[in-house]
């Protein structure tokens, strides 16, 4: 067969995969947001059974035949980094067995159902033994993956290509002292703002209504995606023309749903401006977890906790907002959402704390694929270290160690990307604003020049470029705390005139 068939028909055989990842996206989507109760037990086996089918698909002799014709043959850029990202899924899934795999994926589907009753319930028991398995399925995959010095990871690699444990402890023990001891000066500051001028009921409907211009003038396009509302709020890539939003809603806290679903725009603007010519070929999304996270973290609080926002988009939530908002000032508005106190929940805090939160579940996490605790001592050991880090204490399992779906989805080793995401952020913002008017820009309220920016630098690669590859190229160095630790500094030492 010429090498140019054989490239055709690889792409074919990708393509069958690609539907049936796109109709398991559909079924994940419509799990956490419409599914009837009675419907879960049977769609988590229909699940499990395409997801067997991929993972056949992407383990098969088929697919090692194309790798073999096409490694270091083909010509096109996109074929051979397709194969090459093919391989290295090829590589880790050959060594799982199918059986083991649907076994694990039924799991998870089930756990994640457990999880949003255990979580009404505050009920940590109800989905401890589901957790337990989980924990087992990635221990053991971690083993079949193998790594070098820590089985962690193993599967920090398959949220984070490249990133280790070595330099998690690194970075995070730097950060970590940054935050705490800027903590400090701000408990120490008499210049605290009043929360209490927040606290109005807000509609959910008004607050959608916002939500969905917001989003609009962020440039997500409508006619390939949606807003809905879930537990726990998630962006979806069905496939690049298809990319979904959702978002929880508290009438009594605005800022839950309004800063939660243009973080999750922010994520969906990257699928959504993905380079048209990696449709349907393995390269099509972004291109690591934390790569993601900091397009959502850049536009969530780089651009809508930042001041130039607010002088722009101020009038406009006034006008949808209740009447109790209509007599605060824009600078006690603004210095109010940006409040620097510890909370329980890790989507309701703040940008100094929010780190911590992550670095607590890294720290268990971690603990847990190592060994060195158990599933049943996690709602304990997670009140300890809120303790420790945010000197708070949470009052159930609902607020504490049940709050995130991720350890029910069986997804370890993802955490950190939330607080590498804010790094990444803070490194890719550094050099933005030497390029762009990025305050004048917001002020404005013309996102274009931004999101022109950020699909030229960062999304329209997909996964052409490895995360610490496009970092250092956007950025010239590797991961460097210095950045989020500088914005941070810059920022609440003005809010709280430090």
């Amino acid at each position: 067969m010429a090498i140019a068939e054989t490239e055709q028909a690889f792409l074919n055989y990708i393509k069958e995969i690609k539907y049936y990842e796109e109709a398991l996206a559909l079924m994940q989507w419509d799990l956490r947001t419409k599914s009837p109760k009675q419907g879960i037990e049977q769609r988590s086996e229909v699940i499990g059974y395409m997801s067997q089918k991929v993972h056949e698909l992407t383990t098969s002799d088929t697919m090692k035949a194309y790798i073999d014709q096409l490694k270091g043959k083909s010509s096109d850029p996109i074929i051979q980094r397709s194969v090459e990202e093919c391989e290295e899924e090829y590589d880790r899934n050959r060594k799982i067995p199918t059986d083991v795999y649907r076994e694990f994926i039924m799991v998870r589907s089930q756990s994640e159902s457990v999880w949003t009753e255990a979580r009404e319930k505050n009920d940590f028991s109800l989905l401890q033994p589901y957790l337990e398995k989980l924990v087992e399925f990635n221990k053991q995959f971690a083993n079949y993956w193998g790594y070098e010095k820590n089985i962690y990871d193993a599967l920090l690699h398959t949220y984070e290509p490249g990133m280790t444990t070595d330099v998690l402890d690194k970075v995070f023990a730097e950060l970590r002292a940054s935050l705490t001891g800027l903590v400090l000066k701000i408990n120490q500051s008499p210049n605290k703002p009043d929360a209490s001028i927040l606290q109005h009921f807000f509609p959910k409907q008004e607050q959608e209504q916002f939500s969905l211009e917001i989003l609009q003038r962020m440039g997500y396009d409508f006619d390939a995606g949606r807003l809905d509302e879930t537990v726990h709020p998630f962006a979806i890539a069905i496939n690049s023309r298809d990319v979904r939003v959702t978002t929880r809603y508290d009438e009594r806290d605005f800022r839950m749903a309004i800063f939660g679903t243009i973080h999750e725009g922010g994520h969906a603007l990257y699928e959504q401006n993905i380079d048209p010519t990696l449709s349907q070929t393995p390269l099509a999304g972004g291109t690591s977890m934390g790569i993601h996270e900091s397009q959502s973290l850049f536009w969530e609080n780089f651009v809508s906790r930042s001041q130039p926002f607010w002088e722009n988009h101020y009038e406009l939530f006034q006008s949808y907002a209740p009447s109790g908002f209509k007599t605060i000032l824009l600078e006690d508005f603004y210095r109010t959402i940006n409040e620097v106190k510890p909370s329980f929940i890790r989507v309701e805090a703040d940008e100094l704390t929010y780190s911590l939160h992550i670095m607590i579940r890294y720290e268990l996490e971690k603990a847990l694929i190592n060994g060195e605790i158990e599933v049943k001592d996690l709602p304990s050991l997670w009140n300890d270290k809120m303790q420790e880090y945010l000197g708070i204490t949470p009052q159930s399992d609902s607020e504490g160690v049940l709050q995130d779906i991720h350890w029910s989805a069986g997804d370890f080793g993802y955490f950190p990307s939330y607080a590498l995401g804010y790094m990444y952020a803070a490194q890719f913002y550094h050099v933005m604003k030497q390029e762009l008017d990025v305050d004048t820009i917001i002020r404005e309220g013309n996102f274009v020049e931004i999101k022109e920016w950020l699909s030229k630098n960062i999304h329209q690669h997909g996964k052409m470029k490895k995360p610490l590859q496009l970092l250092n190229d956007i950025t010239g160095e590797s991961l460097n705390p210095k950045y989020i630790v500088d914005y941070l500094t810059e920022k609440y030492a003005k809010i709280y005139d430090l």
